[in-house]
């Protein structure tokens, strides 16, 4: 009993994160798809193809964030595939109801490749690949000649490439993985993100020569009471 309670919890949890899933109507999904069309309009010259969704500090929201970008996305008819870059703290797998047992630390090291450790969800179009078995080297696997291959592959393969990463001001992952993409949005959560955090992770991703879109303004609740995400272009 006490693992079927368990099970219908973390379903019910999944349900709440993936709100452009299983609540396409509501006003927050409404405002990711917003989201989208603005990250598409973001850059007129260059299609953007891969994205790092990252946040100053650990629960923010960023990975409920680039989960619902993800489903966003597919909706629309994309092909994308949802790489789980927080090789510290995994979540994507428990978000999508996935095993962790092979993924992107596999791939970069070589014992799999990309498309045979790609998992499908049950919205189509979209694809995840879960972190993987914990590494000693997170950042180091990150910079490595395997990972500027697997991003070529999964451009090949996928219409758009989205990355969950870790806090900037934690590690320096989110910097490493931000010069492999074509875009950078930063999560920050109202009454919580303090200016200062979130002006330091600016600098940081600018420094590492992030193409930094914009900022997600999360947990912002309306007048009506419902909560909005907000997306703002960094000029």
């Amino acid at each position: 009993m006490a693992l079927k309670s368990k099970k219908k919890t973390l379903l019910s949890d999944n349900k709440r994160k993936l709100i452009a899933k299983f609540n396409p109507k509501s006003a927050i999904s409404e405002q990711y798809r917003t989201i989208r069309t603005n990250i598409q309009f973001s850059s007129v010259d260059k299609e953007i193809r891969s994205i790092i969704v990252t946040s100053s500090s650990p629960s923010e929201g960023k990975s409920t964030t680039v989960a619902n970008l993800a489903v966003v996305f597919a909706q629309q008819g994309k092909t994308v595939l949802l790489i789980d870059g927080d090789m510290r703290k995994p979540t994507v797998h428990y978000t999508f109801n996935n095993s962790n047992t092979s993924g992107l630390t596999n791939v970069l090291t070589r014992q799999k490749e990309l498309m045979d450790t790609v998992i499908s969800t049950d919205e189509k179009n979209l694809f995840v690949l879960p972190s993987g078995p914990i590494p000693p080297n997170p950042a180091e696997l990150l910079a490595s000649k395997a990972m500027k291959e697997l991003m070529a592959n999964a451009k090949e393969q996928f219409d758009l490439v989205l990355f969950d990463s870790p806090p900037v001001l934690a590690v320096t992952d989110a910097q490493i993985l931000a010069n492999f993409c074509d875009g950078t949005i930063l999560v920050v959560s109202s009454g919580k993100t303090e200016s200062e955090a979130a002006l330091k992770s600016k600098e940081l991703l600018l420094a590492a020569n992030a193409n930094l879109l914009g900022a997600v303004l999360n947990n912002k609740k309306s007048n009506s009471g419902d909560y909005y995400y907000y997306y703002g272009t960094k000029d």
